[in-house]
């Protein structure tokens, strides 16, 4: 079955009339799937090159957020998490989740409570949080007047999860139902959530 020109089979991915340039999207991949630091050093390397990828505003050192999307580095949050004393299941068995967290204390201790308390009632194994290292110095003072406190947190796949699709549909119910708990706190600082 074709779809306008009879020369384009339905469900073609790739259609040049709808080719143009993306505004400070860089791509760095190894075909082969090899895992490799080099990608991570390479990928930097775009983001740094990248000086307009969105709106600018009027502080130069306060960035729009860019980042990185990469496989799990297993070998590097094994290390991270025996540090802490953390124990983590094999690979495929857990999940490392980022949460900006608020400044404010009193309501960041709800926020990750509100977290543990959803991973536990979904059936999930809550193993740990991890403070992310961040340098404050080289960011904008527009940046650093909102920073959130970024934590990561461990999280082991129940014991009742079948399989990895439905351990990662347990992990976006937790999401979007923390996200839920936090709004209904109805304090300013759950917006930095």
């Amino acid at each position: 079955m074709a779809v306008g020109n009879s020369r384009r089979p339905f469900g073609e991915l790739y259609r040049p009339e709808f080719e143009h340039d993306g505004c400070g999207v860089g791509v760095v991949a190894n075909i082969e799937g090899i895992q490799s630091h080099d990608i991570i050093e390479k990928g930097l390397e775009v983001l740094v090159n990248l000086a307009h990828r969105g709106a600018q505003g009027s502080d130069p050192k306060t960035g729009d957020g860019a980042g990185m999307l990469l496989q799990m580095p297993d070998r590097f949050m094994r290390r991270e998490a025996a540090k802490l004393g953390v124990t983590i299941p094999a690979l495929g068995e857990y999940a490392v989740g980022v949460v900006f967290l608020p400044q404010d204390a009193v309501t960041r201790a709800m926020c990750e409570e509100s977290f543990v308390k959803t991973v536990q009632e979904e059936g999930q194994e809550f193993l740990g949080w991890r403070d992310v290292p961040v340098n404050p110095a080289v960011i904008g003072d527009t940046a650093r007047q909102c920073q959130p406190r970024i934590r990561q947190a461990f999280v082991g796949r129940g014991p009742g999860v079948a399989d990895q699709s439905e351990f990662e549909r347990r992990l976006y119910v937790i999401r979007k139902t923390v996200e839920r708990r936090v709004v209904a706190l109805h304090t300013p600082e759950a917006d930095d959530f």
